[in-house]
C-alpha cells in the first residue's frame, strides 16, 4: 500500500514519517559488539575473599537474613569449610527462630475445653464434676486465665457496673480488683450453703442481700487490689466446684439471696453467667477480646433466665412496675393461660413458652398471643441489664403489652 515505510527497518516511508512499529533489536552477536569475557561473568558469580574474621562477625547478619547477596554467598562457602562457625551458625539460626513473635501470644478460648475432653476420652475423672456445675467451672477457669498476667495498672482500671433497677438503668463504678471482690462476697453465699467458709466471716453481722454483702466487702477493703482478692476468690471457687462434686446431685439444697432462694444446680449456673458478665466488663476496661460461653453452657443460663421470667413479672405486677393488661385473667394452678413463645437463635438458643398471667399457669401453644426472637448473647445481655429493653433488636409479633412485659422483666433479671 502506497504512503507507508516499511515496518520495523527504522527507517522513513514514502511519505518522509518514520515507521510507527520499531524493529526489535538485534542479540549481541548480531550487533557486531564484542562478548562479555568469560573471566568477569566468573568473576561476578565468585564470592569475595573475606577474613575469617569478617566472615565469623557476619555470621549473626546471616541467621537474620540481613546480608547482601555477595556477603551471603560468602558467609555460606565459608561455612563449608569451618565446622566452628557451622556450629556458631546453626545455633544463632534456632535462636532468631525463638526469638520471632508468633501471630498470636494468646491461647484459644476452647484449648481448655479441647484437652478436658481427650482426657476424659482416655480416663474419666474419679470424682467427675456434675453437669449442672460445668458452665461455673468453666467461667471461673476463663476468669482466672484473663487475670493471670494483670499488672497493678490494670488492677486498678476503672469498671462501670450496670444493671436495671426494674424502672431504670443503673451503675456503680469500682476498679478490676472491685469486681472480683463482688464475686467473691456474692460467690460466698453459694459457699455458706455448702458449708464452707464465708469470706465476710471476719466482717461483723452478715449483711442478707448480695448487693449488701459487696457494699461490706467493699468498705471493709477499702481499694481492694490483686493479693488480697485473686487468691481467695479462686480458691473458693475451687472448693465450691469440689465440694459439689463429692456431694453428688445437689437435691434439696437451696442458696437464699434474701429476696429469693434458688435451688443449688441454678444457683451456679446463675453465678457462671454473672461471671461471665463481669469478666466482660473486666475485659472491656483493659481492651480485651473476651468470648462468649460454650453454646452447652450458655444454654443453661438461657435457660435459667426463661424459667425465671414468669416469677419475675409477677413481682413486677405486684410492686406496680407492670400495668394490667387487656385479656389477663387468672387461672387454676397448672391451668392454661396467656402464653408468649420466646425463641433464641444462635448458639445455645431454642424455645420457650413463657406463662404470661401467672407463674402457676401452665403455658400452652393453644392460648399463645405473642412471639418474640432475639439471639442468644443479645437476650443474655438484656438479662445482665447491659441492653435497654426498647433497644433490644427482638423480632415481635403479637401482643405488644405482652411483648413489652416480656422484656422489662428480662432486664429486671439483672442485678449488682
Amino acid at each position: 500500500m502506497t504512503g507507508t515505510g516499511r515496518r520495523g527497518d527504522g527507517r522513513r516511508g514514502d511519505d518522509g514519517h518514520a515507521a510507527r512499529i520499531p524493529q526489535p533489536r538485534p542479540a549481541v552477536e548480531d550487533g557486531g559488539l564484542p562478548l562479555p569475557a568469560l573471566d568477569a561473568l566468573h568473576a561476578a558469580m565468585t564470592p569475595p575473599e573475606l577474613p575469617h574474621a569478617v566472615l565469623k562477625s557476619l555470621l549473626g547478619a546471616w541467621a537474620l537474613a540481613a546480608c547482601s547477596p555477595q556477603e551471603t554467598a560468602a558467609v555460606e562457602d565459608h561455612l563449608g569449610r569451618c565446622g566452628g562457625c557451622a556450629d556458631e551458625a546453626r545455633r544463632l539460626r534456632e535462636a532468631v527462630g525463638l526469638l520471632q513473635r508468633p501471630d498470636s501470644l494468646d491461647l484459644d478460648p476452647a484449648l481448655r475445653t479441647r484437652v478436658l475432653e481427650s482426657c476424659l476420652d482416655r480416663r474419666p475423672p474419679r470424682i467427675p464434676v456434675p453437669e449442672w456445675a460445668g458452665a461455673y467451672d468453666a467461667e471461673t477457669a476463663r476468669l482466672d486465665a484473663l487475670l493471670q498476667d494483670f499488672g497493678d495498672a490494670e488492677w486498678h482500671a476503672p469498671v462501670r457496673l450496670r444493671w436495671y433497677d426494674g424502672k431504670a438503668p443503673a451503675s456503680r463504678r469500682t476498679t478490676v480488683a472491685g469486681v472480683i471482690a463482688h464475686l467473691l462476697a456474692v460467690d460466698g453465699l453459694v459457699a455458706l450453703a455448702l458449708g464452707l467458709d464465708d469470706p465476710l466471716g471476719g466482717l461483723g453481722p452478715q449483711p442478707p442481700t448480695p448487693a449488701q454483702r459487696t457494699e461490706a466487702y467493699w468498705r471493709a477493703s477499702r481499694f481492694p487490689d490483686a493479693g488480697s482478692v485473686r487468691g481467695p476468690w479462686r480458691e473458693q471457687s475451687h472448693g465450691i466446684v469440689r465440694t459439689v462434686a463429692l456431694t453428688g446431685d445437689g437435691a434439696g439444697r437451696v442458696v437464699s439471696y434474701t429476696d429469693f432462694s434458688l435451688p443449688l444446680p441454678d444457683a451456679l449456673v446463675d453465678r457462671a453467667f454473672e461471671c461471665w458478665v463481669h469478666a466482660e466488663d473486666i475485659a472491656d476496661a483493659v481492651d480485651y477480646p473476651y468470648a462468649a460461653p460454650s453454646g452447652r453452657h450458655l444454654h443453661r443460663m438461657i435457660d435459667l433466665a426463661a424459667r425465671m421470667l414468669p416469677q419475675v413479672l409477677a413481682e413486677r405486677r405486684r410492686s406496680g412496675l407492670a400495668p394490667a393488661r387487656p385479656g389477663r385473667h387468672l387461672v387454676e394452678a397448672g391451668g392454661p393461660g396467656r402464653t408468649l413463645r420466646l425463641e433464641i437463635e444462635g448458639s445455645g438458643g431454642g424455645e420457650w413458652l413463657i406463662p404470661l398471667d401467672s407463674p402457676a399457669a401452665a403455658p400452652s401453644t393453644d392460648h399463645e398471643v405473642a412471639h418474640v426472637a432475639l439471639e442468644g448473647v443479645e437476650f443474655c445481655a438484656l438479662a445482665a441489664g447491659r441492653l435497654a429493653p426498647e433497644e433490644a433488636a427482638a423480632g415481635q409479633d403479637g401482643d405488644r403489652g405482652a411483648i413489652r412485659d416480656v422484656l422489662l422483666a428480662a432486664a429486671s433479671l439483672s442485678r449488682l
